[in-house]
């Protein structure tokens, strides 16, 4: 058995032919056994595209190693093709000299057709240079099955596990914990079980009696630092740091929402925890889940609405109706391709502008955004956090890459790691003689918290412009001046509550990469690697966007050329010369895929080459 340092797997084929439940399965196995992981589900966009094309081809890539993961992979060692069309979508992706298992049973003229070939693609050039392995998966699994009770149309469905079994022959993997899955998950139904089993059981004996699979390979354990982890993803992440903060602020929690990939599972994941203070409410739109969020924050609890590009852009209006009310709720965005309905189903990150000024009049918000599908507990959570101790709406910015993307994540020091938050919510009823001013403000700014039916703290909300102080409606043109710079004012001191931006190289140096968002792991490895040259190239990956921390523009004084890598059309490049004017450059990618790393070292290396 040859020993690998990592390995990169995409399971292809139809939606049907269960590639998202295959790579989970394997994904998790591979994390029991202690290595580190990455993953990438990628869905076709259409619910019920047409069998046997490549607009209905599901994936999901998988990233092993005995080292530091932080992507999925550029390009996969095995390709998985269930069908032609999963081959013709992927084959260009995979690296040369790697291997390619093929579902042979399913290249017929009809499927072949189907996938857009002229001829059978099977023995043509472009297979050329890669270990193509022809197996029988279909006709096998149903071999396998021959005396199962199951209908043939059942049993030709377990066909995933006999793909499965494959791999897991080939990279050493353990079939116990996939078993055991198996028989909780159909356990009232015996022969779904004995046939997914002998399925799974089936693929790998074969993989370990053909001599074109070669050798097996091993991916020992990562060395990582001690503790106790699960695998999650960026959505889950999302909604237990929501919890947390909550529970920190010792309030309950309140998400109004309306279903949008790749937001929904939010509220999916959300509606599980009423045990917990949570309540969830699915709306009938999206501009009223986000009014919802508004009321349930003015009747004191931690609120929040969850969306992806569209639904924020419906949102907009009642964002502005929150800003000017100065309460505190947080509107996550799981950012998707756009515009319009645009790649629902593909990540992005061109919805900053939208999130920075997408409301009408001067509304400004905090903005923070999460960096990996772990890290969406911490930003959720600091999301909440500054809106509480600002009394102001924030926006969480993550994406779908992230969003179903999953991670071993180390479960926190709750108590140690997310202390307990302040807010301005007041108690008890109103002391005698004493004035309530709905609208007076402590050193952040931030007003009181008066919950409807609190004796003495009754006051004046409304979409109106309002007088300092008092909160009563006010045209006065220098109040309104004064109330614009004021709450403007509250988002430039939330640059207190807020780290200093940490570097990962050098403090100076000859280029100096910026990311946010979703783009880290490859961003990190890419400068790693220069790093690993001997180049000066150093990393300043963002998370709080608006405010930013005061000690960037000392930063970029410390480099002779700043560049942003972001996955729109150079939307926060824009902004970093708009705030700083430093001349930086912008790198952009809008394809609906993350960045490779190999693509960020080529650019740096071009560009080193300039200086």
């Amino acid at each position: 058995m040859q020993e690998l340092d990592s390995v990169v797997i995409r399971f292809s084929g139809d939606s049907g032919d269960g590639m998202q439940l295959t790579g989970t399965q394997f994904s998790n196995t591979s994390a029991l056994m202690g290595n580190d992981i990455a993953t990438f589900p990628d869905f076709p966009a259409e619910i019920r595209a047409p069998i046997g094309t490549v607009a209905g081809v599901s994936g999901f890539q998988v990233h092993i190693g005995a080292n530091e993961i932080n992507t999925p992979g550029d390009e996969p060692d095995v390709l998985i093709a269930m069908n032609p069309a999963a081959l013709k979508a992927n084959l260009r992706s995979v690296k040369r000299g790697g291997t390619i298992i093929l579902n042979i049973d399913a290249f017929d003229e009809k499927n072949i057709k189907k996938a857009g070939y002229e001829g059978t693609p099977l023995g043509t050039p472009e297979m050329e240079g890669f270990n193509v392995i022809e197996a029988q998966i279909t006709g096998q699994t149903l071999k396998a099955l021959e005396d199962s009770e199951l209908d043939n149309k059942s049993k030709a469905r377990c066909k995933n596990f006999y793909a499965l079994g494959m791999t897991y022959f080939m990279y050493g993997r353990e079939m116990e914990q996939t078993i055991k899955w198996v028989e909780e998950k159909f356990g009232k139904k015996p022969e779904l079980v004995a046939a997914n089993v002998t399925a799974l059981k089936a693929g790998w004996n074969f993989a370990n009696t053909i001599e074109a699979i070669g050798t097996a390979y091993k991916v020992p354990k990562a060395k990582i630092s001690p503790g106790k982890y699960r695998q999650i993803n960026g959505n889950t992440a999302t909604a237990w740091g929501f919890i947390q903060a909550a529970k920190s602020a010792g309030l309950d929690l309140f998400l109004g929402s309306y279903p949008i990939t790749p937001a929904s599972d939010i509220l999916h994941e959300l509606s599980k925890h009423k045990n917990m203070g949570v309540k969830t409410f699915q709306a009938e739109d999206e501009i009223a889940a986000c009014c919802s969020a508004i009321g349930a924050s003015f009747a004191g609890a931690l609120s929040l609405t969850t969306s992806s590009g569209p639904g924020i852009s419906l949102k907009g209006e009642a964002l502005g109706l929150a800003m000017i009310y100065e309460l505190p709720m947080v509107c996550v965005n799981v950012q998707r391709g756009g515009p319009s309905t645009g790649l629902p189903t593909k990540t992005e990150q061109s919805d900053l502008n939208l999130c920075m000024y997408g409301r009408n009049g001067e509304s400004p918000m905090i903005v923070v955004a999460a960096s990996k599908p772990g890290d969406c507990f911490e930003m959720a959570y600091e999301s909440a956090r500054l809106a509480l101790e600002t009394m102001t709406p924030a926006m969480l910015l993550t994406d779908g890459y992230i969003a179903n993307g999953a991670e071993p994540w180390k479960i926190p020091d709750l108590t140690k790691e997310f202390g307990p938050i302040k807010h301005k919510q007041l108690s008890g009823s109103k002391p005698e003689g004493e004035e309530f001013l709905a609208y007076s403000r402590d050193k952040n700014l931030a007003r009181p918290w008066a919950i409807p039916g609190q004796a003495g703290y009754e006051h004046r909300v409304g979409g109106l412009e309002k007088a300092d102080g008092t909160g009563n409606v006010s045209y006065d043109p220098d109040n309104h001046e004064h109330m614009v710079k004021l709450r403007q004012e509250k988002i430039d001191r939330a640059a207190s509550l807020i780290p200093q931006q940490k570097l990962e190289g050098e403090e100076t140096g000859d280029i100096l990469l910026i990311s946010w968002g979703g783009t880290y792991g490859a961003t990190r490895m890419a400068v790693k690697t220069l790093q690993e040259q001997g180049k000066k190239v150093s990393l300043c990956h963002l998370k709080y966007i608006n405010p930013m921390p005061s000690n960037l523009e000392t930063i970029f004084k410390g480099f002779k050329k700043i560049i942003v890598a972001e996955l729109n059309n150079g939307q926060m490049k824009a902004i970093i010369n708009g705030k700083y004017e430093c001349g930086a450059l912008g790198y952009s990618k809008i394809q609906g895929l993350p960045f490779k790393i190999s693509e960020l070292v080529t650019m740096l290396n071009q560009e080193l080459e300039t200086l």
